[in-house]
């Protein structure tokens, strides 16, 4: 039981809020539906329970991904964040289909604006508290996004502005996290406006574009997260962390050049392997140090956890191209 409590604690804290609060607003959304009828509130109820829950599978694995190798998986459990990031995103699909029908309906059959003065505010009360909760969690994700990329966040609004730009360094989990609650809290603007404009206009069809609008925002999320994780679960490389990978290498005196270079993202981890050339002249006690010398600068590198080195003799032959990878040789060689 220990065990388990020490993986949870290794989880996405970032998933973790975001699942707590998008429950409380899911409720509160529902129970504003339920008395005021209002289209819009359904596309956010829909909306929060369909990220509380995609947020609490991305946080359960992303514990699980941080499992030690094991004899039966020795590359350990690091894509496991992937799939469950997959199964999120298609459970998001789904709402957003939902959301978008329920939207049309109403935008052809729209409900009357004629509601109450309690019924108004209390959708927008609702809706208000979202868009705070919401933009909290958005920003403690963008926090977690500059201090994942190495960067600074004095200012206040920096994890709302540059995250955006650092997207790509963010882990699976947290990149989740901020780009469902960027629409989350963009959500609660436009069914808040919808709301207030429909009822000053007596256009009751724009709350159901509002839903549609929510919808098609969710749909962008879906096919952007989908993409990616599939990608991750086949085990994309990493080009940027292979340029500053070359160069810790290539610093090394002792490497004639490089052969071989490949920087797999496992999940949220990093595994290198790197086929490098050296002289003859090297014992085997020299070459381990060699090793363990490169190894110990590549761990260094951001979100590295394994590395696998090995050595042949220097052909005399210019493989590694500088920062671009192989050289055209070489390339063709492969396509050939």
């Amino acid at each position: 039981m220990t065990n388990f409590i020490n993986l949870l604690k290794k989880g996405s804290k970032s998933s973790f809020s975001a699942a707590i609060v998008n429950l409380i607003l899911g409720i509160l959304k529902m129970f504003a539906f339920i008395f005021t009828g209002n289209i819009a509130m359904f596309a956010e109820m829909m909306h929060s329970f369909g990220d509380a829950a995609n947020q609490l599978f991305v946080f359960l694995g992303s514990a699980f991904s941080k499992r030690s190798p094991n004899e039966k998986f020795p590359l350990g459990y690091g894509r496991l964040i992937n799939l469950v990031c997959l199964i999120a995103v298609i459970i998001v699909g789904i709402l957003s289909y939902e959301t978008v029908k329920e939207g049309i309906h109403h935008i052809v059959h729209p409900n009357s604006t004629e509601s109450s003065l309690l019924f108004f505010w209390i959708n927008v009360g609702v809706l208000a508290v979202g868009i705070i909760l919401e933009g909290s969690v958005l920003r403690k994700a963008g926090m977690e996004i500059l201090e994942e990329a190495g960067e600074e966040h004095h200012n206040f609004l920096a994890p709302f502005t540059k995250s955006y730009a650092l997207l790509g360094k963010a882990k699976p989990a947290t990149k989740l996290v901020f780009m469902e609650d960027t629409v989350a809290t963009g959500g609660g603007v436009i069914a808040v406006l919808s709301i207030i404009i429909a009822r000053l206009t007596g256009l009751g069809m724009l709350e159901g574009i509002a839903s549609v609008i929510i919808g098609i925002m969710m749909f962008i999320i879906v096919g952007i997260i989908f993409i990616e994780n599939a990608q991750g679960v086949l085990g994309i490389a990493d080009h940027e962390t292979e340029i500053h990978a070359s160069r810790v290498i290539l610093d090394e005196k002792s490497v004639a050049d490089i052969k071989r270079l490949a920087v797999i993202k496992e999940g949220e981890a990093l595994h290198i392997e790197a086929l490098l050339e050296v002289n003859q002249n090297f014992t085997l006690k020299e070459l381990s140090n060699i090793r363990k010398r490169i190894i110990l600068k590549l761990l260094q590198l951001s979100h590295v956890e394994d590395v696998n080195i090995e050595f042949i003799e220097d052909d005399g032959q210019q493989d590694w191209n500088g920062d671009t990878g192989p050289s055209a040789n070489i390339q063709y060689d492969k396509e050939r």
